[in-house]
C-alpha cells in the first residue's frame, strides 16, 4: 500500500433505522465528511430490526437480515483488505451473542479491531456461561471506545484500562437552534423526549406530575417519542387518564426536523428520569437549545449534567425526587434560564458533532 493510499475502514453497526443513540452515532461517524476524505470507507448494518416494535421479538425476517449481514460481511473480508474494522455491538445478554461472531469474523481478517461501546450490562455476564469465556475471546486485544470512565465498571473484568478509549457523544444540531428567542409560555412547559420506554422514565414523569398536579403547581407536558413494545399509544394514554393528567400532558408521538425545533422553542424544562442509560444524545440536544435539564445520575449523566450548574439531579426511579426538582425549577424560572445558558456553553465547548467526529477520527489514526 503506497504512503499517500487512504486506510481502508469497515463499519460494522446498526444503522437507523429504528432510530435509538448507537445507530444514529454509527451513522453520523459513517457519514461524516471528515471520515470519508481521511479514510476509504464501507459499511455492513448489523441492525436485525427495522423498527422500534421490533426489538426485543424473535422473527425469521430478523433471522434472515442477520444471515444476510453475516453474507455481507463475509463477502467484503474476502475481497478488500481493511485497516481498521469498526464495530458497534451489543455488550451483554442475546443481543451479544449475536453480534459475537461479527467480531471474530473481523478477526480472521483485520489486523485491527475497535469496538465502540454504546449499552452496559457487561458486568452481569461475565461468571455466566457461555459469556465468561466468549466475553473475553471477542474482547481480546481490542481497543474499546466507551463514552465516559463512570462506565468503565461494567467492562473492567473483561478489557484492561490500557485498551479503553474515552469519546463522549456529540450531536450536530440547526444552527437556528442556539440563537432563537424563546417563547414566554404563561404556563410552564416541561418536555421529555424519548421512546416510549420504561426504563427512560416516562412512567416515573407522569406520577411525579400527578404529585405537583395534587399541590395545585400549574404546568403543561409534552412527550414525544415513538411507541415501543413497552409502551404503545393505548397504553400511553390510559397511564394519562388513569392518574388525571388528561389537559395537562400530551403525547404527541415522533417528532423530527422542523416539528421538533419547535417543540424544543416552546419548552421551558426538559425532564428525562431515566434509570438504565449510557450517554443520552437527547441530554446533549436540550443542552444546545438552551434548555434546563432534570435527570439521574446514570450512566455517564453527570458527565453532562452538572447538578445545580446546568440542571438538577434526581433520584432514579422517584417520583418525589424527581417532582421536588421540576417544582424547584418551575419556582425559580431565572434559575432555569441561568442553567440553560451554562449548559449551552457547555455543550459548545465538549458536545458538537464536529468535535466528536474528531475525536473519533483521531483515534483512528493513533491506531
Amino acid at each position: 500500500m503506497g504512503n499517500n493510499e487512504k486506510k481502508r475502514i469497515l463499519f460494522v453497526a446498526p444503522f437507523p433505522p429504528p432510530v435509538h443513540g448507537s445507530a444514529v452515532v454509527s451513522l453520523h461517524i459513517r457519514n461524516s465528511a471528515l471520515i470519508n476524505r481521511t479514510f476509504d470507507c464501507d459499511s455492513v448494518n448489523l441492525s436485525a430490526s427495522r423498527s422500534l416494535d421490533e426489538v426485543g421479538k424473535p422473527g425469521l425476517i430478523k433471522i434472515w437480515r442477520m444471515i444476510s449481514a453475516l453474507g455481507s460481511l463475509i463477502g467484503k473480508l474476502l475481497v478488500r483488505h481493511y485497516d481498521i474494522c469498526y464495530l458497534a455491538v451489543a455488550s451483554h445478554g442475546t443481543p451479544f451473542l449475536k453480534d459475537a461472531p461479527f467480531v471474530l469474523l473481523c478477526k480472521l481478517f483485520c489486523r485491527k479491531i475497535v469496538i465502540h461501546q454504546h449499552n452496559k450490562g457487561m458486568a452481569g455476564d461475565v461468571n455466566r456461561w457461555p459469556f465468561r469465556w466468549m466475553l473475553p475471546l471477542v474482547y481480546r486485544n481490542t481497543k474499546v471506545i466507551i463514552v465516559s470512565w463512570r462506565l468503565y465498571q461494567d467492562i473492567e473484568k473483561v478489557v484492561p484500562r490500557e485498551n479503553v478509549v474515552i469519546c463522549p457523544n456529540g450531536i450536530k444540531v440547526d444552527s437556528e437552534a442556539s440563537s432563537y428567542e424563546r417563547a414566554g409560555n404563561e404556563i410552564p412547559r416541561l418536555l421529555f423526549l424519548g421512546n416510549l420506554i420504561e426504563s427512560k422514565g416516562v412512567l416515573i414523569l407522569l406520577d411525579a406530575l400527578k404529585m405537583l398536579q395534587g399541590k395545585g403547581i400549574p404546568f403543561e407536558c409534552d412527550i414525544v417519542g415513538a411507541e415501543s413494545k413497552d409502551i404503545d399509544s393505548a397504553r400511553m394514554a390510559e397511564e394519562v387518564e388513569r392518574r388525571g393528567l388528561r389537559g395537562s400532558v400530551s403525547w404527541l408521538g415522533r417528532k423530527t426536523g422542523d416539528e421538533k425545533e419547535d417543540i424544543f422553542r416552546r419548552s421551558d424544562i426538559f425532564v428525562f428520569p431515566t434509570y438504565e442509560d449510557c450517554f443520552p444524545l437527547v441530554l446533549l440536544e436540550a443542552l444546545a437549545h438552551r434548555l434546563p435539564v432534570v435527570t439521574t445520575d446514570e450512566g455517564g449523566i453527570p458527565d453532562i449534567v452538572q447538578d445545580g450548574v446546568n440542571g438538577l439531579i434526581c433520584e432514579r426511579r422517584d417520583p418525589e425526587s424527581l417532582a421536588d426538582c421540576i417544582d424547584t425549577l418551575l419556582a425559580n424560572p431565572d434559575l432555569g434560564r441561568k442553567m440553560g445558558e451554562e449548559g449551552h456553553r457547555i455543550f459548545l465547548e465538549k458536545f458538537t458533532e464536529e468535535t466528536f467526529i474528531q475525536r473519533i477520527c483521531d483515534i483512528f489514526l493513533n491506531l
